[in-house]
């Protein structure tokens, strides 16, 4: 008996190991780590949010014309950019619109809390595209005084390929990678509206 006691107890130590080194936080780059250090694969948040128990809060911060055309994760429950799309602007470093800080983004998260009977101490999930939006609001609303804030270091759609027919897609994580229930389906109770 004692001995199937010390191989269970192995057992689990190595299971637990084995688990630990599959995802090293240090190793993120520097633009998906957080003060809080809590970070969830995509595959993580989607198993957090559907087991029992408090159902966290689900926060895409995606830009809205992100989720009404890339698509939106079935279990967010509502979207608060955390930058915004400025097309008056040209973004010559990134070939793109240039993004501007919502400035309205904490006032907005503390007032959709606050309306679903939530206190700082719940747990909010944030997701973006791939991990590095999501963890500047994590940062941000730990600074702000939340507590148990993760992010979603992988996203929505995942990291770039470096290499092959992958080479500069994002078909490496994320969660429609994943095969995560996701959807085009943006409904009125968790769209942005930023007034």
């Amino acid at each position: 008996m004692k001995k199937i006691a010390a191989f269970i107890a192995t057992a689990l130590i190595c299971a637990s190991t084995v688990h630990a080194d599959t995802f090293d936080p240090t190793k993120l780059p520097v633009g998906k780590q957080t003060i809080s250090g809590k970070y969830l694969s995509a595959k993580e948040a989607f198993e957090l949010d559907t087991q029992n128990g408090g159902k966290p809060f689900f926060l895409d911060v995606r830009t809205t014309a992100e989720t009404e055309y890339v698509g939106i994760a079935d279990q967010v429950d509502l979207n608060i950019p955390y930058w915004q799309d400025n097309s008056g602007a040209w973004d010559m470093e990134n070939n793109r619109f240039f993004m501007s800080p919502n400035c309205k983004f904490i006032t907005k998260v503390d007032e959709a809390m606050k309306a679903r009977g939530l206190a700082q101490s719940d747990v909010i999930i944030c997701i973006c595209r791939s991990g590095d939006r999501s963890a500047k609001a994590a940062t941000d609303l730990t600074k702000a005084g939340y507590t148990n804030v993760y992010t979603v270091y992988d996203g929505f759609e995942g990291d770039m390929g470096k290499e092959g027919a992958s080479k500069g897609r994002r078909t490496v994580n994320g969660w429609k990678n994943a095969g995560l229930p996701w959807g085009y389906s943006l409904n009125k109770e968790r769209a942005y509206f930023g007034n």
